[in-house]
This record gives structure tokens, C-alpha cells and sequence, in this order.
């Protein structure tokens, strides 16, 4: 069978399907090479110098990694001439990027996480990027901050990439999950899963077990439950997986199932959870839904959440439906 690649899978669904406008396919494109730049750098590791702080901290309060930045840049400079975009938003920047005048500028609107998981980098634990794309405004010719505040449903496209033993392109256009291998022989990404199906029972769950603490009480009684294995409601053991990336941990859940879980707790509830919503929790959202399971808050579902801020944080549930609706029910029963 003949390979597929991410340039011809995007013409076939834009030809068939009508389901990607020609400037949204090279957009996708485009963040896809910025990503193979990306997934080279991260190899070099220590060769490459690119390990360590840079000493500088960044909107959310984290101290740099010296690939943050360089991430950032990769996906800044890739894609602020192509003419497809109005501006960009970055988790690692204060305000949206503008297009610089002396390129054309597109109707969309680009969001990225550009490195998730820093802070595994210097374990060599596998780190990614994740990426949202809306539509701008009609009429708005010089994006604010505002014009990026869509919820999730708006979304028309979303993906990430995991640089791990292979560098992994997961990528949604609202029809259907998808996973591309890249070929560093043919220096191309090559569609390796079609329809990807997330099972909607699971037997496994990730969340960061250090936090029980401040966990709310339906989070403490789901995580009880499935520590009591066999002997307790539930009637099967359950493991616990939790990497601290959030691009590893939903990628295991969409190659075998589980739930992952940073909910809002007592440590976080001043900031409105840990995950920021624009950059994270939509785009793996709609990725996670497309694939056959939930995103929840506990209280409601993400992907309908109106975003009141550009860095805003959420509670994050998602994962296997029958285990997310079994958490949204316990915060809907009272306590």
C-alpha cells in the first residue's frame, strides 16, 4: 500500500470532502515543517546546547526552557509570512502576535502551546506541541486579544505533535482523528492511523497523585473507587499513569483508552484550574471528541466554554466516555 502523506491526505479531504479551504491545508502544512524543526532540535539533546533555563519567566509564571523559546520562534517565524494567518497567540507571550505589514495577511487566527511539557526535557521524557486554529472575525483586520476568544466548538482544526521515540502528528479537522509518523528518510509526515477510536471503557486513569489533598470531594471518590480495584464498587482493577506532559499522557489515552484528569483543586482554585484553556484544553478537546471520547470540566462540557481571557485556566477532564461521564456525575450529585 502506498504511503500517504499529511500534503496528500489534506488535498484528498479538501477534493472529497470539501472539508479544508486550500489556505486552512497550507496553514496546516506549515505548522507541520515548523514541528519537524522542532522534533530536530529536541533530538540533539545536550549536542544541540538547547537544554537548561534561559532565566527569563514567561507570562504564566514558569521559568523558561531554552527550547520554550526556541519553539516559540520556530513557529513564529514559520508562519508569519505564509499569508494565511491575521495573527498568532502564544502560551508563551503576554498578546497575540500581529502579521508584520509587509506580508499579506489570511482570515485565521493560530494558537499554540509551543513546547508542553518542558519541564521534562532535561529527563529526555517526551515533550510536544499543540496547536488550535480559529477563523477570525468577519471584518477585523487587526486582531485583539478579545477576537481570539471563541470557545472550543468554534475550532476548525486542532493537533499536536509528541517528539518521543518517533515524532507523532495527531491532527483533527473536525472530521475525525488522525496520526502521522514522520519519516525522517523521506523527511515527510506519513499517515500510520485512520480513524482513530478511543474505547469508552478503560481501566486505566492519569492524574498527579501528589494533590489528593486539595482534591474536591467527586475527584477523591472517582480516584477511590478505582484504587479499590476488585474489592471495591467498581469490581476491576484500575492502573495509574501520569507522565506530567500533557501531549504524552492524552496520547497514550488515544492509542489505548484511559482518562486523564488536572481538575480544579484548593491549591488551584484561585487561578480557575491549571490548564489554560485556549492553548490546551480546546485543542485536545476537540481532538479527544473526534475520536470517540469526552472533555469535561466536571461541570460542563469544554468545548462550550466562552473564553474570558487569553491565558485563562479550566479544569480538565477527558479521556474514555463512559469513565468522563461517570466524573460529571459525581459533581452533579450532591456532595
Amino acid at each position: 500500500m502506498k504511503a500517504v502523506s499529511l500534503s496528500r491526505y489534506l488535498i484528498e479531504e479538501q477534493r472529497a470532502k470539501g472539508k479544508i479551504p486550500a489556505d486552512l491545508r497550507l496553514l496546516i502544512e506549515v505548522v507541520a515543517r515548523a514541528c519537524k524543526s522542532i522534533s530536530s532540535a529536541i533530538s540533539k539533546g545536550a549536542l544541540g546546547g538547547v537544554l537548561g533555563n534561559v532565566g527569563t519567566i514567561n507570562v504564566q509564571g514558569e521559568a523558561q526552557k531554552k527550547l520554550d523559546v526556541l519553539s516559540n520562534e520556530i513557529l513564529l517565524e514559520a508562519n508569519e509570512w505564509g499569508g494565511h494567518l491575521a495573527a498568532i497567540a502564544s502560551e508563551e507571550m503576554d498578546d497575540p502576535h500581529p502579521i508584520p505589514h509587509r506580508y499579506p495577511k489570511g482570515e485565521y487566527l493560530l494558537v499554540f502551546d509551543p513546547l508542553d511539557g518542558s519541564s521534562n526535557i532535561d529527563v529526555n521524557v517526551a515533550v510536544g506541541t499543540i496547536f488550535s486554529v480559529l477563523r477570525c472575525p468577519e471584518g477585523v483586520t487587526e486582531p485583539e486579544p478579545e477576537h481570539f476568544l471563541q470557545p472550543g466548538v468554534r475550532q476548525v482544526a486542532a493537533g499536536y505533535c509528541i517528539y518521543g521515540p518517533s515524532t507523532i502528528l495527531v491532527l483533527t479537522v473536525g472530521d475525525g482523528t488522525v496520526m502521522f509518523t514522520l519519516d525522517r528518510d523521506l523527511g515527510s509526515f506519513v499517515l500510520t492511523q485512520d480513524s482513530v477510536r478511543i474505547p469508552e471503557d478503560t481501566a486505566e486513569f492519569a492524574i498527579n497523585a501528589s494533590n489528593a489533598r486539595h482534591w474536591d470531594a467527586p475527584v477523591k471518590r472517582y480516584v477511590d473507587e478505582c484504587l479499590a480495584g476488585k474489592t471495591g464498587v467498581r469490581g476491576k482493577d484500575f492502573n495509574m499513569r501520569w507522565v506530567a506532559s500533557m501531549v504524552a499522557d492524552v496520547h497514550r489515552i488515544l492509542t489505548r483508552g484511559g482518562i486523564f484528569m488536572y481538575p480544579i483543586d484548593a491549591k488551584c482554585r484561585d487561578k480557575g484550574g491549571r490548564l489554560r484553556l485556549m492553548y490546551e484544553a480546546n485543542p485536545m478537546a476537540l481532538i479527544i471528541e473526534q475520536a470517540g471520547g469526552a472533555a469535561h470540566t466536571g461541570y460542563e462540557r469544554i468545548l462550550d466554554v466562552q473564553p474570558l481571557g487569553l491565558h485563562q485556566r479550566i479544569s480538565v477532564i477527558l479521556g474514555s466516555k463512559h469513565e468522563v461521564e461517570r466524573v460529571a456525575l459525581y459533581h452533579r450529585e450532591p456532595q
